[in-house]
Parts: C-alpha cells; sequence; structure tokens
C-alpha cells in the first residue's frame, strides 16, 4: 500500500490554498514499530497535521522538527527514539527501537503533479527522495535515494448498487482499493449514494467481467441478491486468478447458490456467507464483517483474535513491501 496515499489529499489541499507542508517518513528503523517503512507524516503551517510514524510515541517529536523546517531550517534525516522525551525512571515502550525519519518540504511544482496524476488515474510512478543533503525530490528510482514506488490499486469490485455497496465502498477507501459498482439497473446506480471515489458501471457483470480481466489481488462480491445479476458475476469470475470471490447471503441462501452454480470451475473457493463471524445485524457491522475478511485474506490470515495467534500482528514490512512493488528503500 502507497503510505504517501494516504496523506496526499491533505498534502493537495494545503498546496492548491499555497500553504507549505513538510513531510516527514519513515525510512529506517531498528527493532519493531507500528508502523512500516515508508509511513508518512504530512504537517502543516497552520498548525495541522496528518498521518503517523510510530502509533503516537513518536510525533510530537517529528513535529517539532517539522515546524523547524517549515520555519527555515534545512531537510535533514534525524534519528528519532520512542520514548526519547521519558524520564529516567519512566518505562520505555516495547516498541523502543530507534528510527530514521527523512524530513522535507513537500516537493516542488512539478514532482507535485505528477503524484496527483498518478493517484487520480491509478499509474505507476517512482518518486524518490536523496538520502544526502539537500535531499531533492526526482520522478525516478535513483540511488542514494528513498524511493517510493506509486502503483495502480487493486480492485474491488461490487455487484449489486445497494445500501450495502455504498458502505464497503466508503469504508475501503482506506484500504488502498479502487471500489467498482457494477449494476445493470440505472435506477439502482442513481441513488447518489455512493462516494465519489467509487466507480459506478451500469452493465451486466459478466460482461464488464469480460472486458476488464481480474487478476490475482483483486476481489469480487455479489450484493445483489438478485441471482439473475449474482450468478452471472460469479461464473465469470471463479474461473479466473480474483484471490477473494465472495457471495452475501443466509446458509441457506449459499445452498441454494451452490446448487445452481455446481460445475462451475473455480466453485470450490467461493466464500459465502461472505465475511467474519462478528455477529452484527447493521449494515455498518456487516460491511465490516466483508472487509475483515478480505484484509485477512490479503495478509494469508484467519481473522482469529490476535491474542490467540503466534504470528507476528503486522503481516509483511520490507520484504511485503518490496514484493508489491509499493516502497524500497535504496
Amino acid at each position: 500500500m502507497s503510505e504517501l496515499r494516504e496523506v496526499w489529499p491533505f498534502v493537495d489541499a494545503h498546496h492548491r490554498a499555497g500553504r507549505p507542508v513538510v513531510l516527514a517518513r519513515l525510512v529506517g528503523r531498528d527493532g519493531p514499530g507500528a508502523r512500516p517503512i515508508g509511513a508518512v507524516m504530512a504537517v502543516a503551517a497552520d498548525g495541522t497535521w496528518r498521518g503517523s510514524l510510530s502509533g503516537g510515541c513518536v510525533e510530537g517529536i517529528v513535529i517539532e522538527h517539522a515546524r523547524a523546517v517549515l520555519g527555515g531550517a534545512p531537510a535533514c534525516l534525524i534519528p528519532v527514539s520512542p520514548g526519547g522525551e521519558l524520564l529516567p525512571w519512566e518505562p520505555a515502550p516495547a516498541c523502543a527501537g530507534e528510527l530514521r525519519v527523512l524530513i522535507t518540504p513537500a516537493p516542488p511544482p512539478a514532482v507535485h503533479a505528477a503524484i496527483t496524476a498518478a493517484l487520480a488515474t491509478d499509474e505507476a510512478l517512482d518518486v524518490g527522495t536523496a538520502l544526502e543533503s539537500p535531499h531533492d525530490w526526482r520522478l525516478s528510482a535513483a540511488m542514494g535515494a528513498f524511493v517510493e514506488r506509486l502503483r495502480p490499486r487493486r480492485r474491488l469490485v461490487l455487484i449489486g448498487a445497494t445500501d450495502l455497496a455504498a458502505t464497503i465502498a466508503d469504508m475501503a477507501q482506506g484500504l488502498d482499493r479502487w471500489v467498482v459498482i457494477v449494476d445493470p439497473r440505472a435506477g439502482h446506480l442513481g441513488s447518489g449514494a455512493f462516494p465519489a471515489s467509487a466507480a459506478l458501471v451500469r452493465s451486466w457483470p459478466d460482461e464488464w467481467l469480460r472486458h476488464h480481466p481480474l487478476d490475482q489481488n483483486d476481489a469480487v462480491i455479489t450484493l445483489s441478491h438478485d441471482p439473475r445479476i449474482d450468478d452471472r458475476a460469479l461464473r465469470a469470475a471463479l474461473p479466473g486468478p480474483a484471490r477473494y470471490v465472495a457471495a452475501l447471503g443466509s446458509r441457506a441462501t449459499h445452498r441454494q447458490r451452490l446448487g445452481r452454480l455446481d460445475g462451475t470451475p473455480g466453485l470450490a473457493r467461493l466464500r459465502g456467507p461472505a465475511g467474519l463471524d462478528l455477529g452484527g445485524a447493521r449494515i455498518g457491522e456487516t460491511a465490516l464483517s466483508i472487509l475483515a475478511e478480505l484484509v485477512a485474506l490479503d495478509h494469508g490470515r484467519t481473522g482469529q483474535p490476535l491474542n490467540t495467534g503466534q504470528l507476528p500482528i503486522r503481516a509483511g514490512g520490507l520484504s511485503r513491501a518490496s514484493s508489491d512493488g509499493l516502497l524500497t528503500a535504496r
């Protein structure tokens, strides 16, 4: 996931208003931490800020350095230790490894425009920042630079323009997913309930999927409750490589669905009823259940309580980030 994407709306809004912004990015760390390499904070001249580097234990120190750069101090690469402001007898946090934080003014206009365009159109872009003074920005993955590799988001295709689809689309904005809502019914698409970030497509889902092949990182969820729509989507999606194919409905509805789809290639991997067992009944709770299952699958997890598992709480790290082609330090 691109960490820069998380704060860019804040950066871009201040850029358009003519207010300076400084970015602080986590480019190295000794020991465990709550945020991945590439985590970013954006601090504006009006005192507002977005993002985090550690989950809370170094942000105050980083903001002070960022404000110094806003005041005219040069860009810098600094070490920061969680608990550095504690008194000697106060316990340090468990994530006490030293962080290396690159603090620079936000990119110049040409680089800013390129990042804005790449994020808006989901195009690939490498953005580097030199690790040596003066820590200049560049549109390349040059040696001696910290490089953020912006890559197209994975697709989350929702079949059926329902109120649940609107809620899932809204919640998915923070998951680095591009949401596409497909429905052949014009009236449903025109409800006005969907976030502007979601693409609305009037089409039969199997026809749309035929012209927009899925890859292994994509996900498809059927939500229309209309077998004429949902079954066509599932027959088109299940034989393909999409990592997550799921269908909303009760257990009884799912048994009927399996009967109708008997013989469909890939049927054994259909997840239904979609979601983890959270017990919720409200729309927001159902959306959370479905997205939680998707996130768990993305990271190879089961969705069990954290206190019963043995794996690291946060999957991935540098190896996952690099393999995904999103972040890399050079």
